[in-house]
């Protein structure tokens, strides 16, 4: 029984490696009818990041360089020759080290590289400077993204060595540099059927650990508390987290970007939680702002459901056709009405929009691309219009109200109440997809959710 067991796992991840193999083969085939058969694409990995001392962050593998490769460890660079006879896909990759593998872990090596991750060749990344400029000999254009300070200057040094050679050797070297990232990035702005499934996993993965936080909150415990619960419902489904939960309660609630979670939670104020997890390398983003004793004030639910209004506005302009600005401009005009409706803001609905007064308490935009980055990838213009927004893109949608104590004119009833209600949305041919659904929005849901508290 156990040798079936075992067998059927290692059946089920040859499949899944074929399956991704296959997803990550179509990718470096649109990139390479992008870049042409006169191109060449060079794509370094990230670097290992030192904490301190001989400690190294969790390595996490640069975005770009996964979308193409689905290749995992660091020092290796990916290649990319349209057209060439013999390979057209080549990775540089660390060779095999018993002694270094019993420290750090197994490594592909080239026969790895090959053998499971599709490569049509691979070579030791000690090999790299005497094969890589041979490569882009006779191409017109190298396609690389700057910003990676010490392998530009290898970049660089290869075109200018090659430049230097070419007329007594009868080669031709590039004549030009193209930003690979610009290419790249209007690629991964659209999402595959298989990243649309593997984002739905990321979303249910956070709306379970935004839930499981609700149930978990009272008065007294500590805001670390409820950012721990968020992390072992990452953990226990093999996901991670995509950014440092902000648990913000009370008037830490009014600080968009509040990292200490320190504080403790007291009764009557509220909590906001903006968190997301990372799963197979693709990020959830979800906010929900919950009563810490479990029953909104009337303030806070008046708050509260201009700010919910406001999302519903936004999510429904979030459809194909649309532009991307709408989503905010819906959003902006039911809050402005809102305010005014609190007698938070005075004056003509149009006027207060023109003017931006509804910034003092509406101070950033309703969303952002979302991907394998939590702030993904993606021109939100073209040119000089916003971008029009079509199936398979993916986008939060969060407008806020945040209302410090202190304000100038603000009854004290309203003091420290900071809202913020965020969904992870998919456009899709009829409109769009909120994927991040299972977890309630509305306040009586809210409400009632966390009246089944854990024990």
């Amino acid at each position: 029984m156990k040798r079936a067991t075992g067998s059927a796992a290692v059946a089920a991840r040859a499949a899944q490696l074929k399956a991704g193999n296959s997803e990550y083969a179509r990718r470096r085939r649109q990139l390479a009818r992008l870049v042409g058969r006169d191109g060449i694409a060079i794509l370094p990995s990230a670097p290992v990041r030192h904490r301190n001392s001989d400690v190294e962050h969790p390595y996490r593998q640069d975005s770009d360089f996964h979308y193409l490769t689905g290749f995992d460890e660091p020092e290796a660079v990916a290649v990319l020759v349209p057209g060439r006879d013999v390979a057209e896909y080549i990775l540089f990759v660390r060779d095999r080290d018993p002694l270094r593998e019993t420290w750090d872990g197994r490594r592909a090596g080239p026969t790895g590289a090959v053998e499971r991750h599709a490569a049509d060749d691979a070579f030791p990344i000690s090999d790299m400077d005497e094969i890589l400029p041979g490569l882009m000999e006779n191409r017109e254009r190298v396609y690389y993204a700057m910003g990676h300070p010490e392998f530009d200057q290898r970049v660089l040094g290869w075109l200018a060595a090659l430049r230097g050679q070419a007329p007594r050797l009868g080669k031709h070297p590039p004549q030009e540099m193209v930003a690979l990232d610009h290419v790249l990035h209007d690629m991964r702005l659209y999402k595959s059927r298989v990243e649309a499934g593997l984002m739905r996993e990321s979303a249910r993965i956070a709306a379970a650990a935004q839930l499981r936080a609700m149930r978990f909150t009272e008065p007294g415990r500590y805001e670390f508390e409820i950012a721990a619960e968020l992390m072992h419902e990452y953990g226990r489904n093999n996901a991670t987290t995509a950014y440092q939960p902000i648990c913000g309660g009370g008037a830490n609630s009014c600080i968009l970007h509040y990292r200490e979670n320190d504080a403790r939670l007291a009764d009557g104020d509220l909590l906001l939680v903006d968190a997301g997890c990372e799963y197979q390398y693709y990020a959830s983003d979800i906010t929900r702002t919950w009563p810490v004793n479990g029953h909104y004030t009337p303030a806070q639910r008046a708050v509260y459901d201009v700010v919910l209004a406001a999302q519903q506005a936004a999510i429904a302009a979030t459809k194909p056709g649309n532009h991307w600005n709408q989503a905010h401009e819906a959003a902006v005009e039911v809050i402005t009405r809102g305010l005014q409706d609190l007698g938070l803001l005075k004056g003509r609905v149009p006027k207060l929009i023109k003017d931006g007064a509804y910034r003092k308490f509406f101070m950033h935009r309703t969303g952002h691309w979302l991907g394998m980055d939590v702030h993904d990838v993606g021109d939100y213009k073209v040119g000089e219009e916003w971008r029009v927004l079509e199936p398979g893109m993916v986008m939060t949608v969060e407008p806020g109200i945040y209302i410090p104590a202190g304000i100038r004119g603000v009854p004290k009833r309203f003091a420290n109440i900071g809202i913020r209600i965020e969904d992870d949305v998919m456009v899709t041919a009829q409109g769009c997809e909120v994927l991040t659904s299972d977890v309630p929005s509305d306040a009586a849901a809210i409400e009632a959710a966390m009246a089944r508290r854990k024990g």
